[in-house]
């Protein structure tokens, strides 16, 4: 017996709008330093706070305008959860700007890594 129940099982079958997005995205504040490098030079940097994030991309608000056509970018955002209760982490996300809309950037993410991040003294 089969217990899954399919569209065909129920004749109404409520509407649902579809995100094209590949992740599920969660808006959640946390604070992040960018910055854009080619060629291994660095170009410019600046602060920012997350507005929301998923598995395949970042939006986030930053400090100053950065340029649409600026490529690849790195965020180190300030991770929410220590590390065996005591080290704070960072999550490293390398990726693509994909839109800019005055002081919000996309970011297509192409790689991410979790780091430990220095502490600092006098953080409440």
């Amino acid at each position: 017996m089969n217990s899954f129940r399919t569209d065909c099982d129920n004749p109404v079958t409520p509407i649902v709008s579809i995100d094209r997005r590949a992740g599920r995205r969660y808006g959640i504040p946390l604070k992040l330093r960018w910055k854009i490098s080619r060629r291994k030079r660095l170009l410019e940097t600046g602060t920012g706070t997350t507005l929301d994030l998923s598995s395949g991309g970042v939006l986030f608000e930053s400090d100053q305008q950065i340029p649409a056509d600026s490529g690849v970018v790195e965020l180190a955002i300030s991770w929410p959860v220590l590390l065996h209760d005591s080290l704070p982490m960072q999550l490293i996300v390398v990726g693509r700007i994909v839109r800019v809309s005055g002081y919000r950037v996309a970011i297509d993410i192409a790689q991410h890594e979790f780091r430990t991040a220095r502490a600092v003294f006098g953080r409440t």
